[in-house]
């Protein structure tokens, strides 16, 4: 299990100069918003659940590599206890809409802004990924392209651990 732990952790390491990775091994930021459909997400409910929250915007072209393998891990995972929150950082909410409806998202897309950025680092590129276990802590910070068959791996192992 310390191996796990090195792992996850190893990947906050390699970022630590970044803004967001202040929130490495901290409490999650919480926040509660309406996503596309009118439900209020609130990251309390998510408490006990392994957490992917992904920062991401419509004109992003890495954002729309990995949302569909996003979109596969939520229906492969959820039962064992996945959740993942999609916050799409555009302007034009019909225009995430119509994004959303096309990559086939089936979790929680909510819009952000400068404000709920501000509570995770500020977000200066896209993507940005968090990685928040069971206990509501952040485990992994991902910016840019990222290795998702890696950050795939790290998900696989917090959700085998209770």
């Amino acid at each position: 299990m310390s191996l796990l732990l090195t792992a996850i952790f190893a990947v906050g390491a390699l970022h630590a100069e970044q803004p967001g990775n202040s929130l490495l091994h901290k409490r999650a930021p919480q926040f509660a918003r309406k996503d596309l459909s009118g439900m209020q997400v609130d990251m309390r409910t998510f408490r006990g659940r392994v957490v992917l929250l992904n920062f991401w915007a419509t004109w992003c072209a890495p954002c729309q590599q990995e949302l569909p393998r996003f979109a596969v891990w939520q229906k492969q995972y959820e039962a064992s206890g996945l959740q993942i929150i999609s916050v799409a950082m555009d302007d034009d909410q019909e225009i995430v809409r119509t994004a959303a409806r096309t990559l086939d998202l089936k979790f929680p897309v909510i819009m952000g802004d400068e404000r709920l950025g501000s509570l995770y680092g500020g977000i200066l590129g896209l993507p940005i990924t968090y990685l928040i276990g069971r206990d509501g802590k952040v485990l992994a910070r991902f910016e840019g392209e990222t290795d998702l068959d890696a950050m795939q791996n790290q998900i696989q192992a917090l959700l085998k651990r209770r």
